[in-house]
């Protein structure tokens, strides 16, 4: 009987402890356990106190934060708890670039509120973007492109430090897509005024004192949506147009210089009028060939011959001589001008001279009287 007792009591022991290896509910086994979900980015609650004297001057380590008028800010763009609607995860910023406001997911249904400035006409961008680094009052070097279009800045091409007039304010939030950062960064701004507006490179401008706000509450891994210009989720990043390079302009050809007006040379136009030139008329003579300028010949001059001497008669009563007509003279036509003649050739040894000829003897000439009148 006692043996029998015994080998009951041994056989339940076993078969105790082979029950302790299968576990009679089955949702306790590995095998049927899913996966927990990644715990997402544990970000700071809003607290009534966040909102007293919000946008008063503060300081911040070594620079001092110049207050900001409240009363100067769109009401819709001050920092606040707004209901929302979204099924993102708590700590997902919504960036919308229309309406300038930027939502912090704190619960379902409820966000934070800011006001910010976006993108200028042409550096607009959407898609989805990771907070992969975070800096007090960063330093700021401006893009090569922003340095073409105002010079100026070159002076700040090594990098513009840390301060109250650093384009980049207070506190800055990098960008990444896929691992590459294309620039664009969530900060501060010492020009509180631009919010609500676009005004920016492709950045999103925050007052300072929400920037810092901000900061406090997100860490490095939370991720930022900006939404389409029509308000619509994106499906990929989307990045503004390159700017074109600009042309150089060809060189304007030298104007001729204008001959000024002196004593050599009075007819010279005035500054700004086109010299002009009058083209050469050469007369044309009995159907000459144009192109041909014809030589006028010079008209033979008349040769006058040397006055008869009278004879002398005999002794009587001289009568009066009466005087000879006086010779007419053929005018002298002037020669045209003669166009440029090619040189003559050497002309030929003149001839001989001919021997002169002796004028015949005057005709005797009748003086009449009153015996003997002239025939």
């Amino acid at each position: 009987m006692l043996r029998t007792m015994r080998g009951l009591v041994l056989g339940g022991a076993v078969f105790a402890a082979l029950a302790a290896c299968v576990p009679t509910d089955p949702s306790l086994t590995e095998a049927t356990k899913s996966p927990e979900a990644p715990a997402g980015p544990v970000i700071k609650q809003p607290v009534p106190e966040d909102f007293v004297n919000a946008y008063a001057a503060r300081q911040d380590g070594q620079f001092a934060i110049p207050a900001v008028p409240e009363d100067k800010i769109p009401a819709h763009l001050r920092r606040q708890v707004v209901d929302y609607a979204s099924n993102d995860p708590v700590g997902t910023i919504i960036i919308d670039p229309t309406a300038k406001t930027l939502h912090l997911v704190t619960g379902p249904g409820k966000a934070m509120r800011y006001g910010i400035a976006v993108g200028a006409d042409g550096f607009q961008w959407s898609g989805e973007s990771l907070i992969t680094n975070r800096r007090h009052w960063p330093t700021w070097t401006p893009p090569k492109e922003m340095i073409e279009r105002k010079p100026s800045l070159a002076k700040w091409e090594k990098g513009q430090p840390g301060g109250p007039t650093n384009p980049l304010g207070a506190r800055a939030l990098y960008l990444t897509t896929n691992g590459v950062d294309h620039g664009f960064r969530i900060h501060g701004t010492p020009e509180w005024q631009s919010i609500g507006r676009n005004a920016s490179s492709g950045c999103f401008r925050m007052i300072n004192q929400d920037v810092m706000d901000l900061y406090e509450r997100v860490p490095n891994g939370v991720k930022v949506i900006v939404l389409n210009a029509d308000g619509s989720r994106p499906t990929g990043l989307k990045l503004p147009p390159p700017k074109p390079a600009k042309k150089k302009a060809a060189p304007k050809p030298a104007a001729a210089p204008t001959p000024a007006v002196s004593a050599t040379n009075p007819g010279a136009p005035a500054p700004g009028f086109p010299t002009m030139t009058a083209p050469v008329v050469t007369p044309s003579l009995g159907g000459a060939p144009a192109g041909i300028t014809p030589t006028v010949p010079t008209a033979p001059q008349p040769v006058v011959a040397p006055a008869t001497p009278v004879a002398p008669e005999a002794p009587a009563t001289p009568a009066p001589v009466v005087p000879a007509a006086p010779a007419a003279v053929t005018p002298v036509v002037p020669a045209a001008p003669a166009a440029p003649v090619a040189p003559l050739a050497p002309a030929a040894p003149a001839a001989t001279p001919a021997p002169a000829v002796t004028p015949a003897a005057p005709a005797a000439t009748c003086v009449p009287t009153a015996e003997k009148p002239c025939p």
